[in-house]
């Protein structure tokens, strides 16, 4: 039996709570984890990241298999169901924490957002330039346990109930095909 070959994805597309809902959702992701990447101080605290003065984005590690998900594919579902023309913002959530990046594992990544990116501009998808940083994935910090699996633990608070499942519905309409069983 051969083993499955599983590769990482780092994204940020504003607050982390969103896009971990979004990505469990998703066939061929195995796990999905909550952090920080892309600051300057070692193990950042979420209470120091939400200030804006570590530098770090709230992002999340994708943990999947890429014959059953493509990286291509992650990307078009990350960039339908965030804004990546907003700079550092993403609906109430404003400051560099929340901010649209790609952190790529590879050149082969680097090359695909890349292309990717560029193909959603000529498309003209969106009205606004896309603003998403694509910057070489670094270390990455793994939040506190509280902000795991949030959604799914959380879907009664106005939060969930008004920012991400919008979302989830979004991934739904669009990329059922993509959609573990429920």
């Amino acid at each position: 039996m051969t083993e499955k070959k599983i590769e990482q994805a780092t994204m940020a597309g504003g607050c982390f709570w969103c896009t971990e809902a979004v990505f469990q959702r998703v066939i061929g992701v195995e796990k999905v984890i909550s952090g920080f990447t892309g600051g300057t101080i070692k193990n950042p605290p979420y209470r120091e990241v939400v200030t804006g003065r570590t530098g770090h984005a709230e992002a999340i590690q994708i943990h999947f298999d890429p014959e059953v998900v493509s990286y291509e594919e992650l990307l078009h579902i990350f960039f339908a169901t965030h804004d990546p023309t907003t700079l550092n913002r993403q609906q109430n959530d404003v400051g560099t924490m929340y901010r649209s990046a790609i952190f790529y594992h590879s050149e082969e990544q680097k090359a695909t957002a890349e292309r990717v990116i560029k193909e959603l501009e000529e498309e003209k998808i969106f009205s606004d330039p896309i603003v998403t940083e694509l910057n070489k994935a670094d270390a990455f910090y793994v939040a506190e346990q509280e902000h795991h699996d949030y959604y799914n633990r959380h879907r009664n608070q106005p939060y969930c109930q008004v920012i991400i499942d919008p979302k989830v519905k979004k991934l739904k309409e669009r990329f059922s095909h993509k959609l573990k069983p429920a």
